[in-house]
């Protein structure tokens, strides 16, 4: 990796707004603190892709629910006195300047600038606290350099039912951005078709998508935010007035594994498609290894438990039937006779002592004889002996006290109570 490229740059990873698509997920923490594939969360994503190119200079920019993102990034991520490293948290204030919180995207770099000036840096990454990928960036850096770019863009080709979702641009043959607009609508899309490759277009991948991961030269980013003291989004305002303008806005193409993790479909399809054989998105590489919290659990502990095709984090004890196409979080317990498929489980923050659970009505975990399938448990759950759990694509979405039905998926909150012999969802 080159060192002294990376020395250049800063990175700002925005920590999200409310999150209401990926609620109840989020209602007791921000997006990017969310826990994903067993032992992780969503933030760990852009910061181990920034380690992994050498880029260690990283402030989070934070509003909603971040205690629990604070206390994560703070107990994660330690760099020594010699690295000169660090992942910083800078969050929403109020100053006599400015009494608004966050508005977008724009406005939250905006408000964060006169925090970072301090800095020694030429260039500006910014990133999602919430998206899922594997991204060499100071490939990409290198190529924001080479094309003499005031703005990149990582773009990636999509179908047009994603398109609608996303920010679209036309790209010339030198690479360049000539047209952009976001979130166009059905009736426009045959006008943004572009140029993609011959894998993608077999696939009628034939948009290309704003990622949502730009990099400024430092003068065009201050010069952008000075002149559009409004503008409180990037797709929506700044990219587009930035073409118009005359700036240089270079199209990145990427070619890898990406996923918005914008709604709860998307985030269990994300998790459950991590057992896949051999999955898009690669916990197991040497190379771009996913840095987390080290907990220091004890191993997992299986008594006669039948295990195909699921990843169990550190620290399980499962008496279960079976565990199917699923996903176990550190420290879940799962009685006897129960069956888990196609099920995310985030696990649980502590143990709890045998006197406990012996004095407890339903003890931390899952019981005895329960039947789960396409669902999410949250953190801390208590479920019953002889609960039935069941999504299914026909049901109608629902929000409880313990439970949310989104998108046929069974969302079970986060400190939730189930008692014996519910049936939650499909019978």
């Amino acid at each position: 990796m080159s060192r002294a490229l990376m020395n250049r740059y800063i990175c700002l990873i925005l920590g999200g707004g409310v999150g209401s698509r990926l609620y109840p997920l989020t209602r007791d923490r921000s997006k990017p603190a969310v826990p994903i594939g067993g032992k992780y969360r969503l933030i760990d994503i852009p910061i181990s892709n920034c380690l992994h190119a050498g880029l260690t200079r990283m402030f989070v920019l934070t509003q909603f629910n971040s205690a629990s993102l604070n206390r994560h990034i703070k107990n994660t991520f330690h760099f020594d006195t010699f690295n000169g490293g660090y992942v910083d948290i800078l969050a929403a204030e109020q100053t006599r300047g400015n009494m608004s919180w966050f508005q977008g995207t724009a406005d939250a770099v905006r408000q964060s600038v006169r925090n970072i000036m301090h800095a020694q840096f030429d260039y500006v990454l910014i990133l999602s606290g919430d998206q899922l990928y594997q991204m060499d960036i100071e490939k990409m850096a290198k190529y924001h350099i080479a094309q003499n770019a005031d703005i990149t863009i990582a773009t990636i080709p999509c179908d047009a039912e994603r398109a609608t979702a996303f920010g679209i641009m036309k790209v010339n043959a030198a690479g360049y951005i000539e047209r952009f607009t976001e979130k166009p609508g059905l009736d426009i899309l045959p006008d943004w078709k572009s140029e993609v490759d011959a894998a993608s277009r077999s696939e009628g991948k034939d948009y290309l998508a704003s990622m949502g991961i730009y990099m400024f030269n430092r003068k065009a980013l201050g010069k952008l935010l000075e002149t559009h003291t409004d503008a409180t989004d990037f797709g929506k305002e700044i990219i587009p007035d930035s073409l118009r303008t005359g700036y240089n806005v270079a199209s990145y193409a990427y070619k890898g594994y990406w996923e918005d993790i914008g709604d709860i479909k998307s985030f269990f399809n994300a998790n459950i498609e991590l057992t896949d054989d051999v999955p898009k998105f690669n916990l197991f590489d040497d190379e771009k290894k996913i840095f987390t919290r080290a907990r220091q659990l004890p191993p997992t502990k299986i008594y006669g438990t039948k295990i195909d095709n699921s990843i169990i984090a550190e620290g399980v004890v499962t008496h279960g039937k079976s565990i199917t196409k699923s996903v176990v979080g550190v420290r879940s317990r799962i009685g006897k006779g129960t069956v888990i498929s196609n099920t995310y489980i985030m696990g649980n923050d502590y143990y709890e002592t045998i006197d406990d659970m012996r004095a407890k009505e339903i003890p931390l975990g899952i019981g005895e004889g329960c039947h789960i399938e396409n669902a999410i448990l949250d953190k801390q759950v208590r479920i019953g002996n002889n609960v039935t759990i069941k999504g299914d694509d026909s049901l109608e979405d629902v929000e409880t006290e313990n439970y949310c039905i989104k998108g046929g998926i069974v969302v079970i909150n986060k400190h939730a109570f189930i008692p014996n012999n519910t049936v939650v969802g499909k019978k």
